[in-house]
């Protein structure tokens, strides 16, 4: 079990690594709250497998038409390789910081804080699109159950649709406040609802596109697995750039080893196994929705791009019926508004992590003496989400489309600069073994290769305001203005830390010679 600081604090708990003596102290956290099965359930929720389908499968058929299964398989591969890089070094140093802590004991504190202010906007980011579409099927599921288009048309109320988002957001915010015991305790149902509603839907995909009577199904090719088939290079990375979302947030399970039974080993098996779940539910309602609906601009085509935004939408009725496609609607509320929960997990406990190592302000290192969570860091979250999906709702005409494609760039960066920490880190060790030398270098540094030239690839490519949306600012791309804007807000925020504290920033607090946390397995 981790131990926390003894030392009685007025209200809150705050832990400072700074005042700890031999081992690292634990953080104040409930330890040995989450198992195998919970730990990966939690990967997969926070990843929200219905949700992500229903608002990339659009947009990654617009890019590389009946090739979307192979860039699925694409997207998987190198975040395969970087999951890899988290297995190793989590049995190294389980510490919820994650890719924060590895890459300053890597890298040095200002490579470190980047990759933490990384991990931080990508959350808040998602966070938001989250809020977006939970509110979006939820007036249109209610539309459905009232059989009134007026309450289904109070989502394209934009005073409406963002003060619902930021009613969810509240709750969200309320519920992960509680600690992780609230948090699993809804997950296991809300996950096991997404995955049998999809797996009721690519049942009835195949059935009615293997019939024939339907004028823009197509039948299955095993050329759909080939990614060297894709008509170009830039659309090849933009379509990468949704995959890689796809699967981004398996790392939740290990933002959450400090809470977790075995916390040097678990959580990475956790997030192999939320990688394979997902890399099959994908695979399998890609190819069914392909064949249903063929990938054509118009109708239920999966190019539709009045359809791109939200497809299950337009397939629910077509596809399950209208008594059963209630359930899709139902499915994707579910996903959002659960992956809006554990989403908070990731942000929570990173900042957490920079505040106990005085990377940010201490205030945001205190643990509520009951719920046992980084209470202080999951409400600054949750009001940051709130700001960021206010603000971008009135600036960009599709923030949710321009957010996702902004959402890949981070990704990739802070991703990418783990997978390489990984193999710095372990470098005295990699000829030690076979195993040492592929697992603790190769693997890592290819996924760190392959992420770090969709990244440069996709910085590129999102100046052009045709990228995204098609909306920009003075000219350049509004893809471009969020992900780059949000990168040099971390600078700045970087250097005005650097003066509140130096002493991180000078490499005395966290070294790569600060002692692993003690646990007990």
């Amino acid at each position: 079990m981790v131990q926390a600081d003894p030392r009685p604090q007025a209200g809150d708990t705050v832990v400072s690594v700074a005042e700890s003596t031999g081992a690292r102290q634990g953080k104040g956290l409930s330890g040995n709250s989450v198992g195998l099965l919970g730990s990966a359930v939690i990967g997969i929720s926070t990843v929200a497998p219905v949700y992500c389908l229903t608002s990339t499968l659009g947009p990654t058929a617009g890019q590389v038409g009946v090739q979307m299964p192979a860039v699925f398989l694409a997207g998987f591969l190198p975040m395969l390789l970087v999951a890899f890089a988290y297995r190793e070094l989590n049995k190294a140093v389980p510490d919820c910081g994650t890719s924060f802590t590895w890459t300053v004991q890597a890298f040095g504190p200002r490579v470190g804080w980047m990759c933490g202010w990384g991990l931080v906007i990508a959350t808040i980011i998602v966070l938001s699109n989250l809020a977006g579409v939970a509110t979006s099927f939820f007036y249109l599921l209610l539309g459905q159950l009232t059989g009134s288009d007026g309450v289904a048309a109070l989502d394209g109320n934009r005073p409406v649709h963002v003060a619902t988002c930021l009613a969810f957001i509240a709750v969200a915010t309320a519920i992960s406040y509680r600690g992780m015991t609230a948090t699993k305790g809804v997950q296991y149902a809300l996950v096991a609802l997404q995955l049998a509603v999809l797996a009721v839907f690519v049942a009835m995909a195949l059935t009615k596109a293997r019939s024939g009577d339907l004028p823009g199904s197509i039948a299955f090719s095993w050329t759909w697995l080939n990614p060297f088939a894709v008509q170009s290079f830039a659309a090849f990375t933009a379509g990468l750039s949704l995959s890689i979302f796809m699967f981004w947030g398996w790392d939740a399970c290990l933002t959450v080893n400090e809470e977790t039974q075995g916390s040097a080993k678990t959580p990475g098996r956790a997030a192999l196994l939320a990688m394979v779940v997902l890399v099959g539910s994908y695979l399998l309602t890609g190819v069914a929705a392909q064949m249903f609906a063929g990938t054509g601009q118009e109708g239920t085509g999966l190019g539709n791009p009045d359809t791109a935004g939200n497809v299950f939408a337009a397939l629910a009725d077509p596809v399950m019926g209208t008594a059963l496609g209630v359930l899709l609607f139902v499915a994707v509320l579910a996903s959002a508004a659960a992956s809006l929960q554990t989403t908070f997990l990731p942000v929570a406990r990173t900042v957490l992590a920079m505040s106990a190592y005085e990377a940010l302000p201490p205030s945001f290192a205190r643990i509520h003496p009951r719920f046992k969570s980084p209470g202080r860091a999951t409400v600054a979250a949750g009001i940051a989400t709130g700001v960021f999906y206010a603000v971008m709702s009135f600036l960009s005409e599709n923030v949710l489309i321009d957010t996702i494609y902004a959402l890949g760039l981070m990704i990739c960066f802070y991703y990418s600069i783990t997978a390489f920490a990984c193999a710095w880190y372990f470098r005295g060790e990699l000829r030690r073994s076979v195993r040492d030398a592929l697992f603790k270098g190769v693997f890592p540094v290819l996924g760190g290769v392959l992420l770090a030239a969709v990244f440069g690839k996709t910085l590129c490519d999102m100046w052009d305001p045709s990228y995204g949306s098609g909306s920009s600012v003075l000219g350049v791309g509004s893809v471009f203005v969020i992900g780059v804007g949000l990168l040099l807000v971390g600078v700045v925020l970087m250097l005005a830390m650097r003066r509140r504290s130096p002493a991180f920033f000078r490499g005395e607090v966290l070294t790569r010679s600060t002692p692993a946390l003690v646990v007990e397995e």
